[in-house]
């Protein structure tokens, strides 16, 4: 399949693993690029630019295809040392980097002088018209169905792509819901150009997490997700669990007082804890509504060419059998 999205990266297929704290190690990247997707290494995840740097060399011997680094863009009081992350891209011959969080526009012209093409994550057209304004390559579009920041809009893909479809320029991918042959067909025709898999690609034989986590997605329904931190407008979608509903219980307690201080036990220093330890319980981690849709634990190589399988079924089968006057089918079946 060739859209704008594959002739960019130069990849086979236009699957892109968004990146993950503490999921986007070389191992994951690797794996997804070799099977024709984008892999991402998540950049912060490595403590300091030299880590980085290992990282993506670690990830050089494990593939020749490309593959991106997500930099995530946290507010000043928390900076890290980006110039030194972005040297450490470059010099590592890191064609793509996925950016998220606040705006990249200080950091792109290191990124373009570099030759980098930027792909910007975001939760509404108006950021999505701003990333192609200061030059941005292509857009992840995310819905609220996504896991980790929907942004404030609330407002679901069904509407937020094609609106960004009747907006744009640049391509864009959609992200937030994004599972399978269908997510894919059913993102093409909303106006994107590929699609982004967070929360989908954690649950893969390669993912390095503690098979924990692997597990409690398989088990857990498209109902047990939570939104918290609304009141600081910080929304973050997670998979529920204990520590999860006592943070609940205390916003709904401390209202329009809350604090960030009031919930830190609950959010800081989370994901060593479950994706390492397999602490299911140990706080608040981001998952998309998307966990409804996983039922199994497949290789990256397994799990994208059934996607592109499916995909290539449901467009040439069930779409084409509806305008031959054809009764098709739905497709496909869940995964056992």
């Amino acid at each position: 399949m060739k859209t704008a999205i594959t002739e960019m990266f130069g990849i086979q297929h236009p699957i892109i693993q968004g990146g993950m704290h503490y999921v986007g190690f070389a191992e994951l990247a690797a794996a997804v690029s070799n099977a024709g997707g984008l892999g991402i290494i998540t950049g912060l995840t490595q403590k300091t630019p030299e880590l980085l740097a290992k990282e993506i060399a670690r990830c050089r011997d494990m593939t020749d295809k490309p593959f991106g680094v997500n930099l995530t863009f946290l507010p000043a009081f928390t900076s890290p040392p980006y110039p030194e992350y972005i040297a450490a891209i470059r010099e590592g011959g890191v064609k793509i980097v996925e950016t998220a969080g606040r705006s990249p526009e200080q950091y792109m012209p290191a990124l373009k002088a570099a030759g980098i093409k930027v792909i910007h994550k975001c939760t509404s057209v108006r950021h999505s018209l701003k990333a192609e304004a200061i030059g941005c390559d292509a857009v992840s579009v995310d819905g609220f169905e996504c896991g980790g920041h929907p942004g404030e809009d609330d407002m679901p893909n069904m509407i937020l792509l094609p609106r960004a479809a009747e907006e744009l320029k640049i391509p864009f991918v959609a992200s937030g819901g994004m599972a399978d042959g269908r997510s894919l067909v059913a993102a093409l025709a909303l106006g994107a150009q590929g699609m982004n898999m967070g929360t989908r690609f954690i649950a893969t034989k390669e993912a390095p997490v503690h098979e924990n986590v692997k597990k409690a997605l398989v088990a857990a329904s498209e109902l047990d997700t939570r939104l918290i931190m609304r009141q600081l407008r910080n929304t973050e979608r997670v998979l529920d669990n204990k520590q999860v509903e006592h943070l609940l219980e205390i916003e709904r307690e401390k209202g329009a007082s809350l604090k960030i201080a009031d919930i830190m036990e609950q959010v800081a220093g989370v994901y060593p804890k479950v994706m390492i330890d397999g602490d299911m319980d140990a706080g608040a981690w981001s998952c998309g509504m998307v966990v409804g849709l996983i039922h199994d634990v497949p290789t990256c190589k397994e799990l994208i060419d059934r996607i592109m399988a499916d995909a290539d079924r449901i467009i040439r089968g069930r779409l084409t059998g509806f305008l031959d006057g054809k009764v098709a089918s739905t497709a496909p079946q869940k995964v056992a």
